[in-house]
């Protein structure tokens, strides 16, 4: 199994910019696709953006398209997820997660959709403030 670990996140004023991190560990030689989604408070948890294993394919949701970028380094087993433009509804707890059954992971659907994500991190705050 793979764990993943979220890193970076904290307060930044409205316009500014963070990079938030996800180190893997553990069956990394194995592909995975990862993603970012993110939760505030009082909503049901959120895709964000996503990547396919080999890091060709990136997806986005519609509300960060253009801002955040979605990467990945597959040497040091860390995606990434730089966000630009950063605005208050942009506060949440962001989270990291690793799909290795990489069979279902065809479509935008699938990259959104968490049970397709077999592990998640602990989260990392992301506070935009107006």
């Amino acid at each position: 199994q793979v764990q993943v670990t979220e890193s970076g996140g904290g307060l930044v004023q409205a316009g500014g910019s963070l990079r938030l991190s996800c180190a893997a560990s553990g069956r990394t030689f194995s592909p995975y696709a990862m993603g970012w989604f993110r939760q505030a408070p009082g909503k049901e948890r959120a895709f964000v953006a996503a990547i396919s294993w080999n890091g060709i394919n990136t997806y986005y949701a519609d509300s960060v398209k253009a801002r955040f970028t979605i990467s990945r380094d597959n040497a040091k087993n860390t995606a990434y997820l730089q966000m630009n433009s950063l605005k208050p509804e942009d506060t949440a707890v962001y989270y990291c997660a690793a799909g290795p059954r990489i069979e279902r992971f065809r479509l935008y659907t699938d990259y959104a959709a968490t049970p397709n994500f077999d592990s998640w991190g602990q989260g990392t705050q992301v506070t935009v403030s107006s």
